[in-house]
């Protein structure tokens, strides 16, 4: 059987990252570890944990290695991946050299991340999450969900143009409801599963099912009375299903992520 464009790009990542910078393993995380993941649609998020902090010439050399990945491989334009290093992997709030959006940033590897790496991080090369990735500590998780709901989705519900993108609509309401789940039952689910959620939260079903379609079909075109209807209908929702969630208790002490987190 050929392999997948995502396959082709994964392998080609593993071996061109090892020649760029001191690569002790690489992890894939989110849809792709987490068995939801669309091709075309999902983005490969992966983690890469490098000997030491990385200089600027390491830097100069991956902004290259990536910018090529993106000339050469169509599945390498949905690749993200932040590289930590071996000895601050204890430093929940360390920002680390990332790329994301084209572009070599420096952010933070959240609660989230670390989670879902050591409940079932994919392995791609090198040590398991579990043999490196220290536990999270008491409520960590839940405290920067919390932080997260109250720090930037709820104030994201107050600005009204925002909601009139799919992506808003579609990460802000499966954020609620993957927050929802993990503060009530402390698991993770994936977006498939949070779209079930959605419907038990008494999400609006048109705008479920609009979702729906975006990520696993061919989306309808929207016209623009639907999509200003969409966008005050996905505001109000999650606006109320936050303040319900975080009404469950807890006091925020992380930082926030974004959609991007």
């Amino acid at each position: 059987m050929a392999a997948t464009e995502t396959e082709l790009v994964l392998k080609r990542f593993v071996s061109e990252v090892q020649v760029a910078v001191p690569t002790v393993a690489v992890w894939a995380h989110g849809s792709l570890a987490l068995g939801d993941f669309q091709p075309g649609r999902s983005d490969l998020d992966l983690i890469a944990i490098v000997e030491s902090p990385l200089d600027g010439e390491q830097r100069d050399r991956l902004t290259i290695m990536h910018q090529r990945l993106l000339d050469e491989e169509p599945a390498a334009a949905r690749l993200h991946c932040s590289y930590m290093a071996r000895t601050a992997l204890s430093e929940a709030g360390t920002h680390h050299v990332t790329w994301a959006h084209n572009v070599i940033m420096e952010r933070p590897v959240t609660p989230v991340t670390r989670r879902e790496l050591l409940d079932g991080g994919l392995t791609l090369h090198g040590q398991l999450p579990t043999e490196l990735l220290p536990p999270l500590t008491r409520g960590q998780l839940e405290d920067f969900i919390r932080r997260d709901l109250a720090e930037f989705w709820l104030p994201a519900t107050g600005k009204p143009q925002l909601w009139l993108r799919d992506i808003w609509v579609d990460l802000g309401l499966l954020a609620l409801a993957r927050a929802t789940v993990t503060l009530r039952d402390g698991r993770l689910i994936t977006k498939g599963e949070a779209l079930a959620e959605l419907l038990d939260l008494g999400a609006p079903a048109d705008v479920v099912r609009d979702i729906h379609q975006r990520r696993y079909a061919d989306p309808k075109p929207i016209g623009r009375l639907r999509r200003i209807r969409r966008a005050m209908q996905a505001r109000a929702f999650v606006r109320r299903g936050i303040k319900r969630t975080l009404a469950m208790g807890g006091s925020p002490e992380s930082s926030p992520t974004g959609p991007d987190g």
